[in-house]
Formats: C-alpha cells, sequence, structure tokens
C-alpha cells in the first residue's frame, strides 16, 4: 500500500493559485479555480478571499466551510504539472 502524501507548506500565489509542498519534498504551483463549480461544498471559493483562507488540516488543503481536496489529487497536480 502506498502511503497518503502529505502537505507540509503552502502559499497562496493569488488568484485561485497555490504553491504547495509535500512530505518528501515534491514542490510545485497548482490552479485551482475550477475547483468551485465541483459541488455546493466548493461554491465559496469561487471567491477570491474566501479561498485564500485555506489552511493545511489532516495533510491537505482544507477550507473554514469544511471543503478539502484530496491530497492525492493535489499530489498528481504537482507531480505532472512543469512549471
Amino acid at each position: 500500500m502506498t502511503a497518503i502524501p502529505e502537505i507540509t507548506d503552502a502559499k497562496s500565489l493569488g488568484g485561485f493559485r497555490v504553491w504547495i509542498r509535500f512530505q518528501g519534498g515534491l514542490q510545485g504551483n497548482v490552479d485551482l479555480s475550477g475547483y468551485s463549480t465541483f459541488g455546493p461544498v466548493f461554491e465559496p471559493l469561487a471567491e477570491e478571499s474566501f479561498f485564500k483562507k485555506f489552511t493545511i488540516q489532516g495533510g491537505t488543503l482544507a477550507w473554514p466551510n469544511g471543503a478539502d481536496i484530496a491530497p492525492e489529487r493535489l499530489y498528481e497536480l504537482v507531480s505532472t504539472k512543469s512549471i
């Protein structure tokens, strides 16, 4: 079984872009602007001021309304992106 990747640091880059670093050293930028269309819990993420309120909880990005994004998906986005 493969371990679930854990985010150790993240910073807002403006807009809906986030720089993410994972345990193990992988790091990169991701654009999460499309996530606000993934259902009611993600709708508040369409507001940039709310989007920027993310924190790291349980090894992934999470927002005050309970929305979070699977760390495996974020890891995939970072690892396949050439920046």
